[in-house]
């Protein structure tokens, strides 16, 4: 999601400090108060809340923000519950760069910034105009990503300071299977060109050696959350039906009339379509979710070469 649409807050009212919260994290349910021994992490959505479970593993608490598979996250309404979770924790994750604004402002006066992973700010990319902060289709930034929780771990609880760094390792040769799965569809499918609805699987893609030839002005005004100027609207359903492009990635969490008229041009002409979501599908792991991307991925380029 770009910068300029913001993200909508409304925080409930308030609730007793007893409340627990109902199971919703990518790591599984939890209570607003972390199990003696155990680190309280809030995550602002289930991709992180998943990955700083598979670091953690026991040894931590995580409540996901947005953890619903249906859930809009350029239009979250946060609640009472998140709120309280935000309050009781010791480490927080948020993707940074405009896309979740929401949990700086439920974190405002409740985590120093010393205690918030910004994954926008570790990933050491160009933040500027042009930057896709959709970050956990980055394998890099992932990377990164892991070696910091582990060592954000490892100084709340020293004791199992070797089991944060092993499961680190665990979870790292997992997005290793990821990237040799996207470099086998380069070797095979390098240089082919691909359409998109929005950048959120764009890091993947040009992993993949894939090249996207959507009209800026299109991924522009979607991310904006503004109507796709009519000539633009044309000029992408021209792409579609003109047979140079091998597939059309589609954010089906974010659809609108504009962005479903695209998709059923894509399927009348023959164009392969796959989904991306910006949050783990129900009952899958980060990785299993990026490995089924990978698969989707090749199977929708397959189809396209067996026209």
């Amino acid at each position: 999601m770009s910068s300029r649409r913001r993200t909508f807050l409304a925080v409930g009212s308030i609730v007793a400090a007893s409340l627990t919260l109902a199971a919703c994290g990518g790591g599984g349910g939890v209570s607003t108060t972390a199990a003696e021994g155990t680190i309280s992490v809030v995550a602002s959505t289930n991709v992180y809340g998943d990955i700083a479970q598979a670091i953690g593993g026991e040894y931590v608490s995580v409540h996901s923000i947005i953890a619903k598979a249906s859930a809009d996250p350029h239009g979250y309404e946060a609640n009472a519950q998140d709120k309280l979770a935000v309050s009781k924790a010791q480490i927080g994750i948020e993707n940074g760069g405009g896309y979740d604004d929401f949990f700086a402002q439920l974190a405002k006066g409740q985590l120093d910034s010393g205690e918030i992973v910004n994954v926008s700010e570790l990933s050491g990319l160009d933040t500027g105009a042009d930057f896709n902060e959709h970050l956990w289709y980055s394998e890099p930034t992932i990377i990164k990503l892991a070696d910091d929780l582990a060592a954000r771990f490892s100084a709340v609880l020293p004791a199992h300071a070797e089991t944060f760094t092993t499961q680190a390792d665990d979870f790292k040769a997992g997005l290793k299977e990821v990237a040799d799965g996207l470099a086998q569809v380069k070797t095979t499918f390098g240089g082919e060109s691909v359409a998109i609805t929005e950048p959120v699987p764009l890091y993947l893609l040009e992993q993949a050696g894939l090249t996207n030839k959507t009209p800026h002005e299109f991924t522009d005004a979607v991310e904006s959350g503004n109507d796709v100027p009519a000539a633009t609207l044309v000029e992408m359903k021209t792409l579609l039906s003109s047979g140079t492009v091998a597939l059309l990635a589609y954010n089906e969490q974010t659809a609108s009339p504009q962005t479903e008229q695209v998709n059923a041009e894509a399927v009348a002409a023959g164009v392969p379509v796959v989904d991306f979501n910006e949050t783990l599908p129900e009952g899958s792991t980060y990785l299993q979710w990026m490995l089924a991307n990978v698969n989707h991925l090749e199977q929708g380029l397959k189809a396209a070469a067996a026209k």
